[in-house]
């Protein structure tokens, strides 16, 4: 991200600083404020109207250390190795490369996945994908038809911010990384969506009925919210 000073200079962070840092500016904002995307390793600067590029500058330069350390705390973003061990739908599986063998699939207690070793992470990524799909599909169904609702279509996504939406069209889509939180967790995050299905929003009806359904909600709101981003360390 770059921004141009009152002379003319454009300024960029990644040079200056080396991380890039995303810039807001804000209509209602009073104020300079800094914050850390955890998901996006990145930090935040809103700006308030008639801030001038300068003071931004400086605003930033004077919390510069606070920003490294801020971002040293985060979890490093991850890729899946030959012997990693990860949790799939609450079940425990411990990754092996078969060189020689074509597929990815898993085998008492193991996630097999064949071919060249430099594909490994992007194979076990898709099988994931794959296998949550499928899953989720088939436990969102279900949990739609106690509310006597219906789902159209579900889908898997890698977004960043979210993890998981319902369209006004009855589509959900969900967070591919949620399959390795534990099954309470997504549990709630199906339930969450599905209640979507009924109130399109979060009135009081829409928790209500989401309780229901979960009754075990708000202790898997906090696992998200505590330990959520340690899932996203996986790209």
């Amino acid at each position: 991200m770059k921004i141009t000073l009152l002379n003319g200079r454009t300024f960029d962070f990644k040079d200056r600083f080396g991380f890039d840092i995303k810039i807001r500016k804000s209509p209602l904002a009073k104020r300079l404020t800094l914050r850390i995307d955890e998901k996006q390793h990145s930090p935040v600067l809103t700006i308030p109207p008639h801030c001038s590029s300068a003071k931004a500058l400086k605003f930033l330069q004077d919390n510069h250390d606070w920003m490294i350390n801020m971002l040293a705390r985060l979890p490093q973003s991850k890729g899946f190795e030959n012997g990693d061990n990860i949790l799939f739908f609450g079940q425990q599986y411990i990754i092996l490369h078969t060189q020689g063998q074509r597929g990815t699939y898993f085998d008492n207690g193991f996630l097999k996945v064949g071919g060249d070793i430099e594909f490994l992470h992007r194979r076990v990524v898709d099988f994931l994908k794959d296998q949550s799909l499928k899953r989720l599909s088939a436990i969102s169904v279900a949990k739609a038809k106690l509310l006597g609702c219906r789902v159209c279509g579900v889908s898997i996504k890698d977004t960043k911010s979210r993890w998981g939406s319902c369209s006004t069209l009855g589509n959900i889509n969900y967070n591919w990384r949620i399959c390795m939180a534990p099954l309470y967790v997504i549990d709630y995050l199906v339930c969450h969506e599905v209640s979507h299905l009924k109130h399109p929003n979060h009135s009081p009806a829409f928790w209500q009925t989401l309780k229901g359904l979960c009754p075990d909600c708000d202790n898997a709101r906090k696992w998200l919210k505590l330990k959520g981003k340690e899932l996203y360390r996986y790209i």
